[in-house]
């Protein structure tokens, strides 16, 4: 009986034993997280042959990565139209910011001097017209996040109708009419493209199958 007890004394402290032999192995499993902070994002230089005059209007531009792209736009001097187009300053019925602010997207924002080339009776009916100005304004958006070198190609756009682009860095073409004007601007949720010219969703490229 005492050399039972005797060798259950050893089991149990051998067992003991052990499970301390594995606390160490426990504690060193939940290592202190790291507080290294993470990475910045490295905002490249928008491109295009009215960047400068972009850059004086707006010399932080670079801080509009943590606007969302309703204020980014608002902060574009050269956007001023465009923002009211699609924030109901045209007509209170057609007010798609929230749904841009829920990106990512690729906005193409013609520029004040693109909407003044418009005839001013069209620009009359399209205020008139909510479905007309809806129409107009998400086609000038597709999704995703895309730069300088990879927004080449030809996409669906929040409207329905296809819109194609040609180029890269700071010449770039929308649908072989538009041209940059100065982009891609970063925004919180979407990369902002200024071009010298209002798209017509009327008159899209083929639909690639």
């Amino acid at each position: 009986y005492v050399k039972t007890r005797i060798s259950k004394a050893i089991g149990a402290a051998t067992g003991i034993a052990a499970i301390a032999l594995s606390v160490p192995l426990a504690v060193t499993a939940y290592a202190e997280p790291t507080t290294e902070p993470a990475p910045k994002l490295e905002i490249p230089d928008p491109q295009g042959p009215g960047c400068d005059a972009f850059k004086t209007a707006v010399p932080s531009y670079k801080s509009l990565v943590d606007s969302p792209v309703g204020a980014a736009l608002q902060s574009i001097p050269d956007a001023s139209t465009f923002y009211s187009a699609i924030s109901g300053g045209f007509n209170p019925a057609v007010n798609i910011v929230p749904v841009l602010e829920n990106g990512p997207y690729v906005v193409f924002a013609p520029t004040n001097e693109a909407f003044a080339k418009l005839p001013p009776a069209q620009l009359d009916a399209l205020k008139a017209d909510p479905a007309a100005l809806s129409d107009l304004v998400y086609y000038h958006d597709f999704l995703g996040l895309l730069g300088n070198e990879d927004v080449k190609g030809q996409r669906p756009t929040q409207q329905g109708a296809e819109i194609k682009v040609d180029g890269k860095g700071g010449d770039i073409k929308v649908n072989d009419t538009a041209k940059l004007v100065c982009g891609a601007i970063f925004a919180k949720n979407a990369r902002i493209y200024l071009i010298d010219t209002v798209l017509d969703p009327k008159t899209p490229p083929e639909a690639i199958t």
